[in-house]
């Protein structure tokens, strides 16, 4: 698909990203954010909201999936 800006819900772990996801809305971002923080215990792990520009893949059912952050905006 190319490169855009996207809502994305991050994980890190020990300060380094290992997880991102497309969230629709920055408040749908911080909803799961709260669920993910009560229901993952995980030692040195941070949850963040963000607006990011990334390269970005449509999947076979039609969803859309980060494949690299270029950068936060």
């Amino acid at each position: 698909m190319g490169v855009s800006f996207v809502i994305a819900l991050c994980l890190f772990i020990n300060g380094q990203l290992v997880e991102h996801r497309i969230q629709d809305s920055i408040s749908n971002c911080l909803k799961h954010k709260r669920e993910a923080e009560r229901n993952i215990s995980m030692e040195n792990k941070k949850f963040m909201c963000g607006e990011v520009e990334a390269e970005i893949t449509k999947n076979v059912d039609g969803s859309l999936t980060i494949e690299k952050i270029i950068k936060a905006k």
